[in-house]
This record gives structure tokens, sequence and C-alpha cells, in this order.
């Protein structure tokens, strides 16, 4: 069955227009605060305009969904329908009362953004950070809530590892959640951020920029390999060093002894000097007969 309620901008009567069988009640826009876990943290200003421009002429076409808290109504989902009902001058809005704790609602609200895709990757990844660090939710339970994978969940979070200005310049120059995501395999951010300019300044698409990100990575490895080798092929020259030293050294050492042997005073001192070792050899003359 059918109902046949809908707000009239003029006066907040209902009018005729088709609904999915739900009580819908007129409340007190007043009464109606906004959902704390709301994800959307920018509201263009001309599409609300528009809206109201829209509800002043139709009314609301889809009911606000509320939860009760106390004396006031908690604003699940519709929140850019309820600043437009203010702007259009309704006093009263048409809602749908559900019965749901704070958690429920949180993930409500998600849910409602996700499915009008009106969240940008970023809103939409913090929510989802946001849901799991209030509720204490695993990244497995989430998904359950929000019906995606883990591996969904877990790709969005990854997001939020790009620093707040990455993500602004992001959003400004129109890249995909793909560019960012090949943006994120650099970990370098002064690497990252002279990347990000390449990729807007070229106008890369999003093939483009993974293959430009993968030549990045390579050379960066073998600049890696090739340091390596450098490390080690100083450490073998100063093994081999070190060692040589030991034996001309202990040469040093048999040469000395050979002469104190043969009756000589000798005396052999070293010592380190800057840049080097410094080696003394005093052999004392033998005093002649009376």
């Amino acid at each position: 069955m059918l109902t046949k309620e809908l707000t009239k901008a003029s006066d907040g009567e209902l009018s005729d227009f088709p609904m999915a069988a739900q009580s819908v009640v007129l409340i007190d826009r007043e009464l109606i605060v906004p959902n704390p876990a709301q994800p959307r943290c920018e509201f263009t200003k001309e599409r609300i305009e528009s809206l109201a421009d829209s509800i002043a002429r139709h009314g609301i076409l889809n009911p606000l969904l509320v939860r009760r808290v106390g004396e006031s109504y908690e604003l699940i989902a519709g929140e850019r329908r309820l600043r437009a009902a203010q702007i259009a001058g309704l006093t009263r809005v048409p809602c749908i009362i559900r019965e749901s704790c704070e958690t429920d609602s949180a993930i409500l609200a998600i849910i409602e953004n996700l499915q009008r895709e009106d969240l940008n990757m970023f809103e939409e990844a913090d929510a989802i950070r946001s849901l799991i660090e209030t509720y204490g939710l695993t990244q497995e339970s989430a998904a359950g809530h929000l019906s995606c994978s883990q591996s969904y969940v877990a790709n969005k979070l990854r997001l939020l590892k790009l620093l707040p200005l990455e993500r602004r310049v992001i959003l400004e120059n129109g890249l995909t959640e793909r560019h960012a995501r090949a943006l994120l395999r650099i970990h370098d951010k002064e690497i990252r951020e002279k990347t990000l300019d390449v990729i807007i300044g070229r106008g890369m698409n999003v093939a483009a920029t993974e293959e430009y990100v993968e030549e990045l990575l390579c050379a960066e490895a073998r600049e890696r390999a090739g340091e390596k080798a450098r490390r080690f092929e100083r450490d073998v020259r100063r093994r081999l060093l070190s060692r040589d030293m030991r034996l001309f050294y202990n040469s040093i050492d048999r040469a000395v002894e050979s002469v104190r042997e043969c009756g000589f005073s000798v005396e052999s001192t070293r010592e380190a000097v800057d840049g080097g070792t410094k080696i003394s050899i005093y052999i004392m003359e033998e005093k002649k007969k009376q």
C-alpha cells in the first residue's frame, strides 16, 4: 500500500506524491539536530540553493530520516534537504522516525551518502575511519555494516595517508582515486609532492600516472641497488686494506725482531696520527771497543 504524502513549500502541508509505505510525520525543523557522524565535510552553496529552489516549487520529495533523542530528533540522513528547507522557508519537514542506536545512526548516515555517491573519496575514507575508531569496529565488521569487502575498506583507509594539502590538490584538479592510489606508492613526501605537480602539469590520465610512478620507483630501486653495491665495494676494500695493513705491521714486527736477534738494541713504536699511523724504529749504535 502506498501513502500519498509530500511537503508543500508554501505551508508545510502534505500534497499528493506516491511514496513507499512508511510512517511519514511532519516535524518542526528547529527540533532536528545535525548528525555528529555526518560524513560530508563540504556542502556546495550553489547546489544547496538549487535544491532550495526545487523544494520551494515542488516540496521535499524524499522524507528525512531521523531518530528521537530526548525532546529533539537527530538527523540520520537528509542534511542537504534540511539545509535547503531552511533556505526555502519551511518550518516543518516530512520525516521518517527510525528506532536506531547511535552506531546504527552513524552507519546509516554513511550508507545514505554512499548510495547517492555524494561523498568524495577522502570524505568517504574519513567517515569509515571515524566509524571504526568511534565504535571500536574492525575493518571486517565495518565492511559487513557497509555491505562491501574488507579490501574495499582497507583501500579507502589508505587514502588518508596522503597529506591534507595533497588531498585538496587532488580534488581541486579532478584527479581520481586511482591517481591517488598510484601516488601512495611513493613514500617520500617531497618526491610525492613533486610527482603530483608533474601529473597535474602534464594532465596525465590514470594509465600515464601509473606508468610514470612505476618508472620513478624503478629508478629509485636501481639507485638503491647501486648505492648498496657501492657500499659493499667500499666495505670489501676496507676489509682488504685492513688485512693488508695487519700483514704489513706483522712484517715490520718480524724485521725488528730479526735485528734484535742479531744483537742490536731496537725500539719500535706505533701511534695514530691524522689520516694514518706513524711507525718509528730506533736502532741504537753498538759502542766501539776501546
